[in-house]
């Protein structure tokens, strides 16, 4: 187990904190998923925004995690990655 992992399971304890990793787990790992589909496709930031029109520093934001994108900007993101968005309930 990495030392970051340690840490974060530490800091999982404290009931506060864990109810603010839960609420932003998901944005995270839209985030996550949103660099890793670009870097597969192998663009840059500034090519993914070219292809699906979205502005580059939204780009940037969203994979930072400090900006939830709409649906409809997920979608363009997705056309401009060659992918179809699919959302689900699990």
């Amino acid at each position: 187990m990495s030392d970051l992992q340690k840490y974060l399971n530490k800091q999982l304890e404290d009931p506060e904190f864990r109810a603010e990793y839960e609420a932003t787990r998901q944005e995270f790992a839209l985030a996550r998923a949103l660099v890793q589909a670009r870097l597969e496709a192998n663009m840059t930031q500034a090519e993914l925004a070219t292809r699906s029109g979205v502005r580059q520093s939204n780009i940037s934001r969203i994979e930072s995690g400090t900006c939830v994108p709409t649906i409809a900007t997920l979608q363009a993101l997705a056309s401009g990655l060659g992918k179809e968005l699919t959302i689900s309930f699990t």
